[in-house]
């Protein structure tokens, strides 16, 4: 009898963001599929019992297909295997959970979804902006730099001057996103926010605009990039990371040796 495969969501890098369910299948997993964007501090997480495989693509880059992805879930779900289907972000945001889903309906085999953290609300955290301040935005499109047949832009005209973007896996196409950005009737001075890796140690966060994007040199994946009056307001705040209140200290304390992650980092309730 097949066992059951988990789509999973990594959340955007950082291990903490992982929601105790998806700690949980992963302990008990046997095999781990994970995309190449999945951070290595959460891989670090996985025990060293399961069998940990890379299946991402990155950039276009060649490797391996989504149907013969398709095909390793199902033979290895049909060896009666836990297997773990590990997405960065959110697996039905970008993530093509709906061609693995289908897949797998196809062949019986059962499933679940376990909900990640997406890039763009991890990124807007890590920036402190509100990608719906209703002072500013009304509407929030989350599209995609690649997709088949172009950018997620393509059929996008006259956008509310209150609409924040959100774009993901801009890669290196800042050239033609500008233009698409600027054709679907978005000004030049718009204001842009770049960010990379979001979350993780390796966060860094870029400003510029519309019209100034084709200047801007690509970021080290996995990069988001958000355009709207917004991405304006990271900038006037001046984002910095700022030492925890010394109030907040112990209650943050309690709350992280309460977290499952804490005992697998080699963490001690009496630190």
């Amino acid at each position: 009898m097949p066992r059951k495969i988990y789509l999973v969501g990594a959340g955007p890098g950082d291990p903490e963001l992982l929601t105790r369910k998806a700690w949980r299948v992963l302990q008990s997993a046997d095999v781990v599929l994970h995309d190449d964007l999945v951070s290595e501090e959460i891989l670090r997480a996985i025990p060293e019992s399961a069998q940990i495989v890379n299946v991402g693509k990155r950039c276009g880059a060649k490797g391996i297909s989504q149907t013969e992805i398709n095909a390793l879930m199902i033979g290895l779900a049909s060896e009666n295997k836990i297997v773990v289907r590990l997405k960065s972000g959110d697996p039905l945001l970008f993530g093509r959970a709906g061609e693995e889903m289908e897949a797998l309906r196809a062949a019986g085999i059962e499933f679940e979804i376990i909900p990640g953290v997406t890039a763009a609300l991890g990124a807007a955290a890590s920036a402190r902006i509100s990608l719906t301040d209703r002072r500013h935005t009304s509407r929030v499109v989350f599209v995609t730099a690649h997709r088949e047949g172009g950018s997620g832009l393509v059929h996008e005209h006259d956008v509310a001057a209150d609409t924040t973007y959100v774009i993901y896996m801009p890669g290196s196409r800042y050239a033609e996103l500008s233009f698409e950005l600027q054709a679907a009737g978005i000004g030049a001075e718009t204001p842009c926010l770049v960010i990379s890796r979001a979350t993780t140690k390796d966060e860094k966060m870029f400003h510029t605009t519309v019209g100034k994007l084709p200047e801007f040199f690509p970021a080290t994946s996995p990069s988001l990039l958000i355009v709207g009056t917004v991405a304006g307001i990271a900038l006037e705040n001046e984002i910095t990371v700022g030492e925890v209140p010394g109030e907040l200290r112990p209650e943050l304390l309690s709350l992280i040796q309460q977290h499952p992650f804490h005992k697998s980092f080699g963490g001690s309730s009496g630190e």
